[in-house]
């Protein structure tokens, strides 16, 4: 009966060495798929990074454009006619200057 005890008892320590061994590579494992979907995720992020910039950069040059085109608008039309300017801003001046009295009541 001392055989068969010796036996299991090797046996057991034999599958608990087996299972301790499968759990660190388990665990090894998963540490290297962790690092993968990190660096995989950095990589989107950076990305993503660089086209909201790229798109930024475009939309502030359309921008830009089209301001300097308002602005080219508004001084050559207030270079035609001046009194027509001058009554569209005092206009224009009122009502803001309204708007802001009446939320004061």
């Amino acid at each position: 009966m001392s055989n068969a005890s010796d036996r299991a008892v090797n046996e057991a320590k034999a599958a608990a060495t087996s299972a301790a061994t499968s759990a660190q590579v388990l665990a090894e494992d998963a540490q290297q798929t962790f690092r993968d979907a990190a660096k995989h995720f950095e990589r989107a992020v950076q990305e993503g990074v660089e086209q909201i910039r790229a798109q930024s950069r475009a939309y502030a040059d359309t921008a830009g454009e089209q301001i300097e085109e308002a602005q080219r608008y508004v001084v050559e039309h207030v270079r035609e006619r001046p009194l027509a300017a001058t009554g569209v801003a005092v206009g224009v001046g009122v009502v803001i200057g309204l708007l802001l009295a009446g939320g004061r009541r």
